[in-house]
């Protein structure tokens, strides 16, 4: 069985305002190729296909479009949806879609039902199950998890998926889709923070008894172990992933289960470049010249912030995107940058120093910390489902827009 895993296409996003539709659409056109080139059974998408709970009708096109081709091709393709999607409307019409072999599984409820893909080989049938992704506060109480964290919700999920292959024949091999954060993952600057009560991940343990494990939600190309993979975006989100290949994995799955994998490189759209120095180096030394038609995060280590250093900059690299400013000065607490000073604190950690910082000598009580994870959780939830309401708090209204306004400066900051 041969199978094609992808995941996170983000369709509709931008890179720092800049408009990605080509590139995705090239990635859709060289995913359609290879299924069609390398004998593909079926594609597996690990989630987040679009950017947005509410994608741009460009973005629907494209991905209307894919799949009417894969259809035609006879390419099975099972999908599941991811934090960034609404569950809810990428799920409309998935039973009529199955049909034409375009089978959605966003309805936690229903991860104990795989898709069977037949095996020509007669090597019996090969069970694929969707587990999409799971925002414990929502799904808990449904899956009958014990507690509301990101190892506890996927457990469940598994158990039923455990339930349902122990009634299967003898031998049958078996798949999950997946959209989590499972530990030991590398993470990058373009995902979006899922984290509860500060544990945003799960062990690779939670998947124990699949044949394989085909993972969405980070964006970095990666082996967890030889059956639990992330294949990471088609595109790069962020500077972070310069250097980083993008792919997918294509694996042949034996008789018995074994696992074969190989990497399959996507097309770059534009290569990334990260260039530091004073905006006269940039300029001048002729080593960037290979960078001119690439994407640029220019950072400037001049002491003092030269005049109008983008436009300057845009005349020998034109896809500057990014412009950063680190003077090579001694550094103290008073002269580092805001997103220095924030990194690697939590935004939990970072509303509660704001507190003492406005209240000198008064750090966050411990009630008033409360109140603090609360409104972050539920600023939170409804980013992750914005289409299902959050549950009410007497809190609420009040710490969610203090909440709210945090997080514009934490967004920044990053």
């Amino acid at each position: 069985m041969r199978l094609l895993h992808t995941s996170d296409w983000h369709l509709g996003r931008s890179f720092h305002r800049a408009s990605l539709l080509d590139a995705q659409r090239a990635f859709l056109d060289h995913l359609v190729a290879t299924a069609q080139e390398r004998a593909v059974d079926a594609v597996l998408v690990a989630g987040d296909i679009y950017d947005r709970a509410v994608p741009s009708l460009a973005a629907v096109e494209m991905f209307d479009h894919a799949l009417h081709r894969l259809a035609e091709g006879g390419i099975t393709t099972v999908m599941i949806s991811g934090n960034h999607d609404s569950a809810r409307r990428l799920g409309v019409g998935s039973k009529l879609m199955g049909r034409a072999g375009v089978h959605l599984r966003t309805d936690p409820e229903e991860c104990g039902t795989p898709v069977l893909l037949p095996d020509g080989e007669g090597h019996g049938e090969v069970a694929v199950y969707g587990v999409p992704y799971l925002e414990p506060s929502l799904v808990r109480h449904a899956l009958g998890a014990g507690t509301g964290s990101h190892t506890a919700v996927l457990g469940a999920a598994m158990d039923r998926v455990r339930a349902d292959l122990a009634t299967r024949p003898p031998g049958t091999r078996s798949v999950v889709l997946a959209h989590a954060f499972v530990t030991g993952g590398e993470v990058s600057d373009s995902e979006r923070d899922i984290t509860v009560g500060g544990v945003a991940s799960a062990p690779a343990s939670v998947f124990d008894g699949v044949d394989y494990v085909a993972l969405g939600h980070l964006h970095n190309c990666q082996t967890l172990t030889e059956r639990v993979r992330y294949c990471g975006t088609p595109i790069a989100y962020s500077f972070s992933e310069a250097g980083h290949p993008k792919s997918m994995w294509l694996i042949d799955l034996g008789p018995g289960g074994e696992v074969t994998a190989e990497r399959l490189h996507c097309p770059v759209p534009r290569p990334l470049a990260r260039l530091r120095g004073s905006l006269e180096e940039l300029l001048e030394d002729p080593a960037h010249e290979r960078h001119t038609d690439s994407w640029v995060e220019a950072t400037l280590t001049d002491a003092a912030r030269p005049h109008e250093p983008m436009a300057r900059l845009a005349e020998r690299f034109p896809h500057t995107v990014s412009l950063v400013f680190a003077p090579e000065r001694e550094e103290t607490d008073d002269t580092r940058s805001y997103a220095v000073r924030l990194k690697g604190r939590t935004d939990r950690q970072i509303a509660e120093d704001f507190v003492g910082h406005v209240r000198p000598g008064r750090a966050a009580a411990p009630e008033e910390r409360a109140m603090l994870g609360q409104a972050l959780e539920a600023v939170r939830v409804a980013e992750s489902e914005q289409d299902a309401p959050a549950a009410p708090s007497r809190t609420a209204p009040a710490a969610r827009s203090a909440a709210s306004g945090h997080r514009t400066g934490a967004e920044e900051a990053r």
